[in-house]
């Protein structure tokens, strides 16, 4: 695929946090840092990796904890959707109301839309806005792979009962979704990754679309 990606499972909710990197260059980005900054930190250092951004598939707590530090540290540019911002500045308070601790959130740098596409190198990522778990959820399409948070699992789905979830929109990306290659490697934010091809054989939510 030309590309490399490390997979880091990180806090008590095990959100699978991925740097993926241009091998030439070195050249990366970290999607959903949600906890343990320090072992993210010791991962691109030992992989010598220049972070060019750092991308949440969707901003609730478990998936943006460890920015802080990441942005002190890098200098990485925050990436989100436009309609994730209301979520992402109340992930604190959301937090706070599971018994977790985050630290105050720097702003984002660059807010993203459907069919923006993240350059990393020669890695060429395309953006496709997911609702339905998160008002701005989107997923990164391109290179063999998509990275999905917690629009797709192995399986399953993301939940709507937080604020600003919508089933009938989480229908509609699901479906999208489905329209992709099927050999194409789904990298989701929680449990191991599968392919489209697995998940329109096996996946329950394929009968309720």
């Amino acid at each position: 695929m030309g590309l490399e990606i490390k997979t880091i499972v990180v806090g008590q909710l095990e959100v699978n946090c991925y740097i993926v990197y241009d091998p030439e260059n070195r050249e990366a980005i970290v999607v959903d840092p949600g906890d343990e900054p320090d072992r993210i930190l010791d991962s691109i250092a030992a992989d010598k990796l220049k972070v060019k951004h750092i991308v949440c598939t969707h901003t609730h707590f478990d998936h943006v904890g460890a920015i802080p530090e990441l942005k002190e540290k890098t200098s990485a540019q925050i990436v989100i959707h436009k309609e994730e911002a209301e979520i992402y500045e109340a992930a604190r308070d959301m937090a706070a109301l599971w018994g977790y601790d985050v630290d105050p959130l720097p702003p984002p740098d660059i807010f993203i839309s459907e069919g923006d596409e993240i350059r990393t190198g020669s890695l060429r990522f395309k953006v496709i806005h997911t609702p339905g778990h998160s008002p701005g959820g989107i997923c990164l399409f391109g290179n063999g792979i998509v990275i999905t948070g917690d629009t797709l699992f192995a399986g399953s789905v993301g939940r709507t009962d937080f604020p600003g979830g919508d089933m009938n929109l989480l229908k509609e990306s699901f479906k999208r979704l489905m329209s992709l290659p099927e050999d194409t490697v789904v990298l989701p934010g929680h449990g191991p990754q599968s392919t489209i091809g697995r998940e329109k054989r096996e996946n329950f939510f394929i009968n309720e679309v």
